[in-house]
């Protein structure tokens, strides 16, 4: 049986993209998979575009000397500036992660459905596109500040950021909620309390890691047996950020649990 046991590297701005990596284990437990956090330059969202095209052929360049198989780019502002980018550029598949707003809109049910993201991505061509075909009850929540409490593990600021955000809304009138921000993943459980039941929160980790199964199939460049693993890496003080990284993976993979079940 012929495997690929080259590793699928997947990167992010800083911590978020790892609610991105939980997904991807789940849907494909037996690959290897090299996770690098760009937390010396994070945050991306309030960069320009080319200074987010610049930071990720960085990193992709760093994952290319691990001999990666398929790139992830976990992190919505990286997709929207450097997908197309490094597609043009790359002989290996390239996937990239965008707001799930498609699947809250088939699912609406008369609500206003808020968009939380970063300043830049919410600017992007790639959203505004997103926002033609699926926007129609869509309302755009620029979050500056709030990837920055999840990277610190502020649970208390993000909390209190959230009942700011949300104050100025009617529960009644929401209908979704979409994660538009793979840091925001980690606030779902917050996110939950704080609205009814009936409110669907919807991200793009689950949508992207079928992709990348999709693909990985079609190019056979599947790792068909054994059993994979994880590894962390960091642009900053590695000896400080990877236990940090470790500690929101089992987060992380907690919270996909629950919203399986």
């Amino acid at each position: 049986m012929q495997t690929d046991d080259r590793p699928v590297g997947v990167f992010d701005s800083g911590v978020g993209g790892i609610s991105t990596l939980a997904a991807l284990t789940a849907e494909l437990p037996s690959e290897h998979f090299l996770y690098y956090g760009d937390t010396l330059h994070a945050p991306y969202g309030v960069r320009t575009t080319l200074e987010v095209q610049g930071l990720v052929r960085d990193v992709v360049q760093k994952l290319e000397s691990e001999n990666i198989k398929a790139l992830v780019i976990a992190c919505n502002t990286a997709t929207g500036s450097a997908a197309a980018m490094l597609r043009s550029e790359k002989k290996y598949p390239v996937i990239g992660i965008e707001p799930a707003l498609k699947p809250a809109e088939e699912n609406w049910k008369g609500g206003s459905i808020l968009v939380m993201a970063t300043p830049l991505t919410l600017k992007q061509e790639k959203f505004l596109s997103l926002m033609n075909r699926f926007g129609a009850h869509a309302v755009p929540l620029a979050c500056p500040g709030l990837m920055e409490l999840v990277e610190k593990e502020d649970q208390a600021g993000a909390r209190k950021y959230l009942e700011a955000l949300f104050s100025s809304w009617n529960p009644d009138q929401i209908d979704a909620v979409v994660l538009g921000c793979t840091h925001y993943v980690f606030l779902r459980p917050v996110i939950r309390e704080m609205l009814p039941g009936r409110v669907r929160i919807t991200d793009g980790n689950r949508g992207t890691a079928r992709q990348l199964g999709r693909v990985l199939r079609a190019g056979g460049l599947l790792r068909k047996t054994g059993s994979g693993s994880v590894s962390f890496h960091s642009s900053g003080d590695e000896a400080a950020e990877l236990p940090v990284m470790a500690r929101l993976y089992d987060l992380a993979v907690q919270i996909a649990r629950m919203e399986a079940d």
